[in-house]
Order: structure tokens, then C-alpha cells, then sequence
């Protein structure tokens, strides 16, 4: 449960702000929507050797940078 305590003279946009900042942060968001509809184990899994290949893409191009 995320909360934002409101001091004495701020405002309730300040507090607003605060609040979506710490959802964002918290991931609960991106967890609500990754959960809002079924996926197959097997399409996980591709998706996460299709991010593990891109993340070496691009591991390799930076080494080759420098």
C-alpha cells in the first residue's frame, strides 16, 4: 500500500504528483496490465529469450564502441 503524507502548505497537486511518481517506480502498474490477460507459459518464455538475445545485441555493440 503505497502512501504520501501531505505537509502543512502543500498542495494537493504536489501530493498528486508524489503519489503517480511512486507508482511508477513501485511497478504496480506494469504488473496490473501484464495481469490483466492470460498468457501461455510457452509465449512467456519467448519472450524472455527474445529479450535475453536483444540485451546481448546490444551488449555486443557497446563493447565494440569502446
Amino acid at each position: 500500500m503505497l502512501k504520501v503524507n501531505i505537509r502543512k502548505g502543500q498542495s494537493v497537486e504536489k501530493a498528486l504528483k508524489i503519489f503517480k511518481r511512486k507508482v511508477k517506480d513501485s511497478g504496480m502498474m506494469f504488473e496490473l496490465k501484464e495481469r490483466s490477460f492470460y498468457k501461455k507459459p510457452s509465449a512467456i518464455k519467448r519472450e524472455q529469450r527474445n529479450k535475453t538475445k536483444l540485451r546481448a545485441k546490444y551488449e555486443k555493440l557497446k563493447n565494440q564502441e569502446d
